[in-house]
């Protein structure tokens, strides 16, 4: 298993990984602007469960990061276009905001934050960065295809039905929210042996049709 603190240390991993934003809403219901796109620093600050200025001092350390991943001060022309689109009451003279891109690359800079540690290990689940993992020299026999499409297929709808229902529910519920959070682990649980067994396969039947890549 990657250690999730690789993307605190790897820029180039960061990137490549920006467009899997549904991990957001799989670790925690995201609240957006009225716009139904971007979020602002305090809206930041509470999804992570951290303090204003936590999120400011990252803004300042990476500022050129952030903005290449959907982060923008607006101001003048730009911030009055911005009220009237998105339905927002402010007599702010400047107003932060970050795309979705932007706070999932707020995950993989904010290091003391749990919800950011969670949403990390989500992204290096995946299958793809899975592949990254050295290949194991155990002897399988190769899984049926339809097999494989069938966990893929659970393991999607479990990640993008199931977990953000949960957390919707989690947002709102009280007397049951404790059992809620506890279900919820058990289904993100299954979904990542879904993601590693996956990976697993395809790594196997690589090798399987590479001998020699077995022995890299």
């Amino acid at each position: 298993m990657i250690d999730e603190s690789v993307l605190l240390e790897s820029k180039t991993l960061r990137s490549s990984v920006l467009d899997r934003t549904d991990v957001l809403d799989r670790v925690k219901a995201l609240s957006l602007l009225p716009d139904g796109m971007h979020v602002t620093t305090a809206m930041v600050a509470a999804y992570f469960d951290v303090g204003l200025e936590a999120v400011k001092s990252l803004i300042k350390d990476h500022r050129s990061e952030l903005e290449a991943s959907g982060y923008r001060l607006l101001i003048g022309d730009e911030l009055r276009s911005f009220k009237d689109l998105s339905g927002i009451q402010s007599r702010s003279r400047s107003l932060a905001i970050f795309s979705r891109r932007a706070v999932l690359n707020v995950a993989m800079l904010l290091r003391d934050s749990e919800v950011a540690r969670q949403v990390r290990a989500y992204l290096l689940d995946m299958e793809y960065l899975a592949r990254a993992q050295p290949v194991e020299n155990s002897v399988h026999s190769p899984a049926d295809s339809l097999d494989e499409r069938i966990d893929q297929r659970i393991a999607h709808i479990l990640g993008r039905t199931v977990v953000p229902l949960f957390n919707a529910l989690i947002e709102t519920s009280g007397e049951h929210r404790r059992e809620l959070i506890a279900l919820r682990a058990g289904v993100q649980r299954i979904e990542r042996r879904l993601h590693r067994h996956h990976a697993r396969l395809q790594r196997m039947e690589l090798s399987a049709g590479n001998p020699l890549k077995a022995l890299d």
